[in-house]
């Protein structure tokens, strides 16, 4: 059995007509991925966010219900308006999490009307990436693109 990378990853790629820079502060300013990072009717209750190579990152979830899921995570890369990676497997500073499950990898590249915006959540094994793909990451990361782009818009 193949243990090939590429077996343990998802992906989304989508043109956005918008400006990187309007896309990096829905990712990077609170208030704003407060307003787009969950696929509605789910919301975000709170963000925290300290993007910088380290840097902290708690986003709490919140289902339709009412149940809230926190999300820490860290920052492994900042590259400012191009490129953020992050991943679960630290809490804070260099703590490990006691499951990690991914790192994602958000790229911003200029293309001709707006921005080439695509997204790599590589898992730590193919079971989870199975899981993730079960518990709807197409959809919902579509969600959240769609809603991102509308939010970039209006930036």
């Amino acid at each position: 059995m193949s243990t090939a990378p590429e077996r343990h990853d998802l992906h989304l790629s989508r043109f956005i007509p918008a400006p990187r820079a309007a896309l990096w502060r829905a990712w990077t300013e609170p208030a704003l991925l407060m307003q787009w990072f969950t696929p509605r009717p789910w919301t975000v209750a709170r963000a925290e966010l300290d993007v910088r190579p380290g840097g902290a990152s708690l986003v709490v979830m919140c289902s339709p219900e009412g149940q809230e899921f926190p999300n820490a995570g860290v920052y492994l890369e900042v590259v400012p308006g191009r490129r953020l990676v992050f991943t679960d497997a630290y809490t804070q500073a260099w703590v490990p999490s006691a499951k990690p499950f991914m790192t994602g990898t958000i790229e911003f590249a200029d293309e001709t009307g707006g921005t080439r915006y695509t997204a790599l959540v590589s898992h730590w094994s193919a079971a989870d990436r199975e899981a993730h793909e079960k518990m709807g990451f197409h959809e919902g990361w579509g969600a959240a693109t769609d809603q991102l782009a509308a939010l970039a818009a209006t930036l």
